[in-house]
């Protein structure tokens, strides 16, 4: 099993793994420079020195460069510093030049080499004269990313119907599919109002108890089943995964909350078995 170290390059963002190379004292939160596709960036380990599954790793590992000083982070705050100016001078240029794109972000390398500008769109957008503009201006490396109303939302933050920080920008570190039918899973309301964030999509949290709600239900009769119960027969009429119960609707119209170990499915009458005789059977004609 190979050895890795996990880097973090945000605070609640992806680990990705990376070869220890001669550094195999490294520390959690320490800061290194690595090596990646887009060059050199700088991170911090958010898991030190350990050995994982060969299945667990994806190409050729790029090993850490060296680790950060105390100039590198001067250089990551100062160009930091700059990202909210920059921000304002790219929306103003897509202004006056009438692209159809939002920019909800600008960020910086640590060293400055490259500046990435975020934005939104619905449709495709050419911005071949935007970033020759914005590469005469800043003098460095431009790039756009083009990303979704999920990402929007974990750039920006907020808080949730819960009243809570969003889940993206606290802790959740990968958008999961999310479909409809978790929440006809979980009988809740499908309203757009009621089961979309604050991106507009689908809640992330829908997916969080699924799977729980998936297997309650299997181990009970659907709504609408003829039950019988401790208080007498009726007919389910909701499901409580919470408290594992059943509520049930009793034949004097009483509703009540069974514990699902005590509900029990009233068996279908069967049809009468057909008469064998044949003499009951009707002639042919002939």
């Amino acid at each position: 099993m190979p050895e890795i170290v996990g880097i973090r390059f945000k605070p609640v963002a992806k680990v990705y793994y990376f070869d220890p190379a001669k550094y195999r004292d490294l520390v959690e939160t320490d800061p290194v420079i690595v090596e990646t596709a887009r060059g050199e960036e700088l991170g911090w380990v958010s898991m030190p020195l350990r050995m994982v599954p060969d299945e667990e790793i994806k190409g050729t590992l790029k090993t850490i460069t060296r680790r950060a000083t105390p100039i590198d982070l001067a250089l990551m705050e100062d160009y930091r510093a700059r990202e909210a100016q920059a921000l304002k001078r790219c929306r103003d240029k897509v202004a006056e030049l009438r692209l159809p794109m939002k920019v909800v972000r600008a960020e910086y390398s640590f060293n400055g080499r490259r500046l990435l500008f975020a934005f939104i769109s619905e449709q495709r957008v050419d911005f071949r004269e935007l970033v020759r503009v914005l590469a005469r201006s800043f003098k460095t490396r431009i790039e756009m990313k083009q990303i979704g109303a999920r990402d929007e939302a974990k750039l920006i933050g907020g808080y949730g119907r819960c009243g809570r920080e969003l889940c993206c920008t606290t802790w959740l570190t990968e958008f999961h599919p999310v479909s409809i039918r978790m929440a006809k899973q979980q009988d809740l309301p499908l309203a757009p109002s009621e089961i979309s964030g604050l991106c507009g999509r689908l809640l992330c949290c829908l997916a969080y108890e699924n799977e729980q709600y998936a297997d309650f239900k299997k181990t009970l009769p659907r709504v609408g089943t003829q039950v019988t119960t401790p208080q007498g027969n009726g007919v389910i009429v909701g499901l409580n995964v919470l408290t594992e119960s059943a509520l049930i609707e009793l034949q004097n119209e009483l509703t009540v909350e069974v514990k699902a170990s005590e509900v029990q499915a009233v068996p279908s009458s069967k049809e009468p078995a057909k008469s064998s005789d044949k003499k009951g059977k009707r002639k042919r004609r002939t």
